[in-house]
């Protein structure tokens, strides 16, 4: 490609135009990053309300303070940077580095959605010009890079690897871990081309501590995969031992903290009352619809997909056990669901089990309230439209409940309160133990 130069020169110089499109949980970090670096960003939404707040200095994302945007928006003098969300995606012409962050959804039959990619894929089609350099973020089965969207973008009458740049880098971004922040976490980056690969290399590591080439954006694409089914597959493995140990009256809890005491062959996972968020309850299933094309069956990611989304059953026929055991049925009972995140700390309720358990218990004749420090009102998602806003943790609120129910154990909550007004607790995270607290009126699912 004749611009392979110019466009590492301009990466390396910070003259580079760089376009997110998707400015969520991935997105937005990476505007800031770019930021950091020195480059002048423009942030793509369909959301012309994010993208308003954005144009404000402020954030809508709980662990993303407005204060970080806000200097990016406004600039100061002396500052290269700056940051211009918009919903024009006219201006994707202008961008010399695209990149795309946005949702990978599953339909209802656990099929990848692809929508939003291919939507987005459209639309830089429109604007594409030879120079660019386009990278897809967004987590997908192997095959989507190199062949859907390069067919997509060629129809615009360039050429991938001759006109301009593709690549795939997986994000790996952990909403709100103090420890493992954008810049720190390795970057993953495969090409169409090998000057595909040098493009994209040289714009991560303009934001990244460390970039991992690899051989192809389908090797890219496989990498993230396996670290979101690896994950699933040993959540689902200490799920089912949670099951049968609670059976045989042995603590998981304590079985793991002894077992990972040991210094090599083990690392430690955890139950839970199902699995939240954008990655592990839906990526496993990417690769399982892609494997049917080569007549694979992934019945091992099908198994655990299966334990995991039966666990938010188990934690409603634990409560209806220790309800029975205070001689009440859950039909007619007041429960309190204690947070709805998908984990801890952060305001992201994206597939979260709570969402199940709640719907399950509503079903069997239960009033179900919630409270979450970080979720102040229940919005509409994918498969639920609950009408809800927090309970206040209160003595007199507490008390009012025939039993909480811990489902996300966020660290800012007052467990003691609750231990001391609660009338039965259930706690599927072990939120109880962690902190020292134990009585007869709690019980583990």
């Amino acid at each position: 490609m004749r611009n392979d130069m110019n466009l590492i020169e301009k990466i390396k110089s910070k003259k580079a135009q760089i376009g997110i499109i998707g400015l969520g949980y991935v997105g937005l970090p990476l505007v800031i990053e770019f930021c950091k670096a020195g480059f002048t960003v423009t942030g793509f939404d369909i959301d012309d309300k994010k993208v308003a707040l954005l144009k404000k200095g402020e954030s809508y994302i709980k662990h993303i303070d407005g204060s970080r945007i806000a200097p990016l928006v406004h600039p100061s003098p002396k500052s290269s940077a700056s940051f211009s969300p918009t919903s024009d995606f006219s201006r994707l012409a202008d961008m010399d580095c695209v990149l795309v962050c946005v949702p990978t959804p599953l339909n209802k039959n656990r099929e990848p959605d692809m929508t939003y990619v291919f939507n987005t894929t459209r639309s830089i089609a429109q604007h594409l010009r030879k120079g660019q350099l386009i990278v897809l973020e967004s987590t997908t089965y192997p095959g989507t890079t190199d062949e859907d969207m390069r067919s997509m973008l060629e129809e615009s009458g360039l050429k991938a690897g001759v006109d301009f740049h593709l690549a795939f880098s997986p994000e790996r971004e952990d909403p709100n871990n103090p420890q493992y922040t954008t810049s720190a976490i390795p970057k993953v980056v495969g090409g169409y081309t090998k000057a595909c690969l040098s493009a994209a290399t040289a714009l991560y590591s303009q934001i990244m501590q460390r970039v991992v080439p690899v051989s192809s954006t389908k090797v890219a694409e496989a990498t993230k995969l396996l670290e979101n089914i690896y994950r699933a597959v040993n959540i689902a493995l200490v799920n089912e031992l949670k099951i049968l140990f609670d059976r045989m009256e042995i603590d998981i809890w304590e079985v793991i903290e002894a077992a990972k005491t040991k210094p090599f062959g083990f690392q430690a996972f955890y139950p839970g009352p199902g699995l939240g968020g954008h990655c592990i309850p839906i990526d496993p299933f990417y690769l399982t619809w892609k494997a049917k094309e080569y007549d694979i069956a992934t019945r091992f990611i099908e198994l655990a997909g299966e334990i995991n989304s039966n666990m938010p059953n188990y934690v409603v026929q634990r409560l209806m056990a220790a309800l029975n055991e205070k001689g009440k049925c859950l039909k007619g009972s007041r429960i309190l669901v204690l947070g709805v995140a998908y984990k801890p700390n952060v305001d992201d309720d994206r597939e979260s089990p709570a969402f199940v358990i709640m719907e399950l218990m509503e079903k069997a004749g239960a009033v179900v309230d919630y409270s979450d420090p970080y979720v102040p009102r229940l919005k509409k998602v994918r498969k639920f439209n609950f009408d809800k806003a927090s309970v206040q943790l209160t003595p007199k609120n507490v008390k009012s409940y025939d039993a909480v129910v811990i489902v996300t154990n966020h660290t800012n909550v007052d467990y003691k309160l609750i231990e001391k007004h609660a009338i039965l607790i259930l706690d599927t995270r072990n939120a109880l133990n962690k902190i020292g607290i134990k009585n007869g009126k709690s019980y583990k699912a």
